[in-house]
């Protein structure tokens, strides 16, 4: 989730994607964040904040299903 806030503010800085840690980030975050390029508007996207909301939602879920696992219902 860091990874995807950092990469989301990298775009606030001139030549941040250019640097080696911003290609390494890039690598990481962006075939991920590519799946919810349908949330933009304008020039604006909205793909990391879908991306941070689908990424909790799932770990809540994972969180639910290993209690469940471990405690029983």
């Amino acid at each position: 989730m860091l990874a995807i806030v950092i990469y989301a503010l990298m775009s606030w800085f001139p030549n941040a994607y250019g640097t080696a840690f911003g290609r390494f980030l890039g690598r990481i975050v962006e075939p991920f964040e590519s799946l919810f390029n349908f949330a933009s508007v304008g020039m604006i996207s909205f793909a990391p904040v879908v991306a941070l909301i689908v990424l909790g939602l799932v770990q809540g879920g994972i969180s639910y299903l290993g209690q469940l696992l471990l405690y029983g219902f």
